[in-house]
């Protein structure tokens, strides 16, 4: 696995041949280029190989616990009310989201999106979800890379899962006012401090139940950050969607 998904990342031209054969003529697994593949362009084989998240983890923020809220959120609980993400960030999961979003394949949107509507399907949460809000960009921040990678993946997942409700897609409710410099860059500690006071709502979420999606949840800052003001907003709800969750060193 790890030399296949090595070789995917090299050959940025082949990579990309493969992901349109896999995703729009349905044909192989745009990583192995097997056969047989599910609607979101990969194999049985690769699917099994990758790092699901254990099914043991705490409810509310994705780290391992045993299935029941861990001792963290219980000392000091978050903003958000559960989080659900699909896998751990490990090779090669780390890999494709670096790619993804660096690395001009977009069209991993579509992977990670129907990934991610399948993991919501399996824990049965989108049924109590009004609101779907990606995770904001500062404008400069996003016209330095091009796209926001939550919104993409947003936008996939919301569409799947619209088959079977009516729960809306909002990216222009929340705004985020500050320019921080990427919360990756900083020591865990300096993360939170970073991110306070960086989002804007101009609406009223008065009672509205809402899932925030991202790619990554590293220490869970800037998603609790946004929590935080969604719930002063008047949101009763809050959930963190992630495709990767980090675990703690």
């Amino acid at each position: 696995m790890r030399q296949i998904i090595n070789n995917w990342l090299k050959n940025s031209h082949l990579s990309k041949l493969k992901f349109f054969s896999a995703t729009v003529l349905r044909e192989n697994c745009f990583l192995c280029a097997a056969s047989r593949i599910k609607n979101h362009g990969l194999c049985e084989a690769c699917l099994k190989d990758l790092p699901w998240l254990p099914a043991n983890s705490c409810t509310k923020c994705s780290l391992s616990s045993g299935g029941q809220v861990c001792g963290s959120c219980l000392s000091t609980p978050p903003y958000f009310d559960a989080t659900h993400a699909v896998f751990l960030y490990n090779y090669p999961i780390d890999a494709l989201i670096q790619r993804y979003k660096y690395g001009d394949t977009v069209s991993l949107s579509h992977t990670f999106g129907q990934l991610m509507s399948e993991k919501i399907c399996l824990v049965n949460s989108q049924e109590n979800i009004d609101l779907m809000i990606p995770m904001p960009m500062h404008p400069t921040r996003l016209k330095q890379r091009g796209f926001n990678q939550a919104l993409e993946i947003a936008k996939v997942t919301n569409q799947a899962l619209n088959k079977n409700n009516k729960t809306k897609l909002d990216y222009k409710s929340v705004k985020r006012q500050t320019l921080t410099p990427p919360q990756a860059s900083l020591p865990l500690k300096k993360r939170v401090k970073n991110i306070k006071g960086a989002f804007m709502v101009n609406a009223d979420f008065s009672g509205k139940r809402i899932a925030i999606v991202d790619d990554v949840m590293t220490t869970g800052a800037s998603l609790n950050e946004l929590a935080k003001t969604l719930k002063q907003a008047g949101a009763t709800h809050v959930e963190c969607w992630v495709i990767a969750r980090t675990l703690p060193h």
